[in-house]
């Protein structure tokens, strides 16, 4: 099948304006708790507990609770972390977990048809690397922020390092 030059510029404007309608739509919704500062609300709080595991794998620990456990931590090293970034870095990161969250773009854009919630973990990674090559460049640096703010928050974190041999900072020594 060929895509006309006319029609790839066609579904480029209709996905950028869906774009801008869900978000639109998001914070109709759902007004910010706070205008100035991040806020890792119910629905944003559900889709980084869907993502974390999906972009950790097999660095999260593989028993239920520790499980969960470590996801509750990193979640929380990734708010902390967003809230460490400037004001308006900080609205982007709310505008991106708002959109995900919304229903209709998180079936369109991440292709997740019932909540969060009960998302297969294989079809979150599905589209993880589908954001990560994908052709728009607005998705991709979706992907970015999620892979930074996680992998970030994850092995900034002194207790993540023992798993992958990381002896730690080198410590200067006084002579």
């Amino acid at each position: 099948m060929q895509v006309s030059r006319r029609s790839f510029l066609k579904i480029g404007v209709a996905g950028a304006c869906t774009l801008a309608a869900g978000g639109a739509i998001y914070r109709l919704v759902n007004p910010a708790s706070s205008p100035h500062r991040f806020a890792l609300d119910g629905p944003a709080q559900t889709v980084l507990d869907a993502v974390i595991p999906a972009m950790l794998g097999p660095a999260l620990p593989q028993a239920a609770e520790a499980r969960a456990m470590a996801v509750r931590a990193a979640s929380q090293r990734v708010r902390d972390a967003v809230l460490g970034l400037p004001l308006t870095t900080q609205k982007e990161v709310q505008d991106l977990f708002g959109l995900l969250a919304l229903g209709p773009a998180r079936r369109l854009l991440a292709g997740v048809a019932g909540g969060w919630e009960q998302a297969d973990p294989q079809l979150v990674a599905a589209f993880l690397r589908s954001w990560r090559t994908h052709s728009l460049q607005t998705l991709q640096v979706g992907y970015h922020a999620l892979h930074d703010l996680i992998m970030g928050a994850w092995y900034a974190d002194p207790s993540t390092w023992e798993a992958i041999g990381y002896p730690g900072p080198m410590k200067e020594l006084l002579a």
